[in-house]
């Protein structure tokens, strides 16, 4: 073969094995989508009939891809007992997506991190309403703490 071919061929295996590697997204970004696709799940909310922040929150759960169905109560207490949630960390809603509670207004990243991560606890809950979070109309006023629970203890899961 003439070097001429030789260097032509060359330069489409060349182009040929770039293009390969461009049109493929890398390991990370396949493991990025199917977390995402495989923590998508269906969520029961249980809330008070007449509570718009709860809708509110239901309706950004749906947005991210989950399954809601909300169940209202005159009594959300009931729930929360049956979770053994403290009521220093109940909020207005409860919300069980597989085998945990997740209290009041979490943003949704947490829940992620949550499914994503299964740790050894009850659940989560952010208490109170505070503003900015999922159903809570407004901006942002500080920082979240979300609180993990177990057997009706609660520490600190994360910060946002």
């Amino acid at each position: 073969m003439s070097k001429k071919i030789v260097l032509v061929t060359v330069g489409v295996l060349a182009l040929f094995v770039v293009a390969i590697f461009v049109s493929k997204p890398n390991i990370s970004e396949q493991k990025t989508v199917s977390v995402a696709k495989e923590i998508k799940q269906s969520v029961q909310i249980f809330k008070s009939p007449t509570c718009g922040c709860c809708k509110g929150y239901a309706s950004a759960l749906g947005q991210d891809g989950f399954q809601v169905k909300a169940t209202d109560m005159s009594d959300v207490g009931v729930v929360k007992d049956k979770y053994n949630i403290p009521a220093q960390m109940r909020s207005c809603h409860t919300t069980v997506v597989g085998k945990y509670f997740v209290e009041g207004h979490v943003p949704i990243e947490a829940v992620n991190k949550l499914l994503r991560e299964q740790p050894d606890i009850d659940g989560i809950a952010l208490p109170g309403m505070p503003i900015g979070t999922p159903g809570m109309p407004g901006r942002k006023q500080g920082p979240f703490v979300i609180y993990q629970v177990t057997d009706g203890v609660y520490s600190e899961y994360m910060t946002m």
